[in-house]
């Protein structure tokens, strides 16, 4: 356990690995317009380098926390950002879209340790009555990400083109990697009990996903927080192509509408002090499904002008920010021996599903961004459509196992406990607790 004068020190170390992936994402945004006409592809093309880091992610749950356990926190973590840095010096190099597709692919296989571990390691080197806290901290990182790393990509690409960008970001990930490597003690001895064998995982995934409660909540929420995917990967299409944007405007409206995101998981902590999360999650699907109907139905219509569709984006995505941390708390609720392992199948279905729905937007063009919209309103009513059809056999198998209680405010509690939390960690945390066999 830390001291407490380099409490800060681990905390902000934490908080650098926990904005890896973050930044690795949103930095290079503002140039798709520059990626596109140097490849001679649509801009809609550079959108699947956004979907393939999000694949990388998905996958990344489900393989590093026994990993993490197995070996300590340390040789994973140094291997996974050596491959990260490697492969940003690749991606600045790519001669062509086919190469910086699959660079960024295993990108985010090597960054993807950064943001499991260090929630993991919160868990090393703070108490138990502390770990909220410290994980409300990270978040704060967290959160800022998508405010500067737009705004910071964009600057040093208007002065030394995109490929500098990611010799940037491989300059600052060896230098966490150099701290990590020679001041950060190892929190967690090496445990060759834990298993790496699929065959058990893979039994305990399907036990999981059977489950009533996890499988509505899960799939209800991987469906509703896919509109993020989508937003972020369309959102250089919509804005820069279709409003005519220019790369410093568009950073600063993505920063906007990472507020709206913020905003409301920031509401969720105070709406759940009045209701329970089952109905703030309707509701709060509801009214993500209205938001898309009503952007959809202008864009069929001749479109709305940028104003109104900030305006729409804000309530779209403030509604993501209160669905998400709901829809989390409630999928895993149920569990209490497995629920590192509930937890990694939950990032991977969000990030698995958001993924490849993200990649419908190549069906998009610089003159027609209405498929963007499309896919966000049909994204919303699936999530809204799944809860329905579940709600009724998540709520009795949640009255089956808790016949002294009723489900509510079980799922409320779980909620409130995981709002302390930043919204990826709850999907990544404590994975190999599960895979210890006996």
């Amino acid at each position: 356990m830390p001291t407490p004068r380099s409490n800060l020190f681990v905390i902000s170390l934490l908080g650098a690995l926990s904005v890896v992936s973050p930044f690795a994402i949103d930095m290079y945004l503002p140039a798709y317009q520059e990626l596109a006409t140097e490849f001679g592809v649509p801009s809609t093309t550079i959108s699947l380098t956004i979907s393939a880091y999000f694949i990388g992610l998905a996958l990344g749950q489900v393989v590093y926390g026994p990993l993490l356990d197995r070996f300590g926190r340390k040789p994973p973590l140094v291997v996974g950002l050596s491959v990260f840095v490697l492969s940003s010096f690749g991606c600045a190099a790519a001669p062509d879209i086919n190469v910086l597709i699959a660079l960024r692919f295993l990108q985010a296989l090597g960054g993807c340790v950064a943001q499991v571990a260090s929630v993991a390691m919160v868990r090393d080197f703070f108490p138990a009555d502390q770990a909220a806290r410290v994980l409300s901290r990270l978040f704060l990182f967290i959160a800022v990400s998508p405010l500067l790393a737009p705004s910071v990509g964009g600057l040093i690409i208007a002065a030394f083109g995109w490929r500098i960008a990611f010799v940037a970001l491989a300059g600052v990930v060896a230098a966490i990697l150099a701290l990590v490597y020679f001041l950060l003690p190892e929190g967690h001895t090496p445990d060759p009990d834990i298993s790496l064998r699929p065959g058990p995982i893979l039994v305990e995934y399907l036990a999981i996903i059977r489950h009533p409660r996890f499988a509505t909540y899960a799939l209800a929420g991987a469906f509703s927080f896919a509109g993020l995917f989508t937003y972020v990967a369309g959102s250089p299409v919509l804005f820069m192509d279709g409003f005519g944007v220019t790369g410093r405007e568009y950073s600063l409206i993505f920063a906007l509408l990472a507020v709206g995101f913020i905003g409301g998981s920031q509401l969720n902590v105070v709406l759940l002090r009045r209701t329970s999360s089952e109905t703030l999650f309707l509701r709060s699907l509801s009214a993500q499904v209205a938001a898309g109907a009503v952007f959809l139905a202008g864009s069929l219509a001749g479109g709305y002008g940028l104003e109104a569709t900030l305006v729409l984006l804000f309530v779209f995505l403030g509604c993501i920010g209160i669905t998400n941390p709901n829809a989390s708390g409630l999928a895993i609720g149920p569990f209490s021996k497995n629920a590192g392992s509930a937890s990694a199948l939950l990032g991977f279905c969000q990030l698995g599903i958001g993924a490849v729905i993200s990649t419908g937007i190549t069906t998009a063009s610089p003159h027609d961004s209405r498929p963007i919209v499309v896919i966000l309103a049909l994204t919303a009513a699936a999530g809204l459509v799944i809860l329905l059809l579940g709600r009724k056999r998540a709520h009795a198998s949640a009255v089956t196992e808790h016949p002294t209680q009723s489900a509510q405010p079980t799922a409320e509690t779980d909620s409130g406990a995981l709002d302390e939390q930043p919204s990826d960690a709850c999907c990544t945390a404590g994975h190999s607790d599960a895979t210890r066999r006996e």
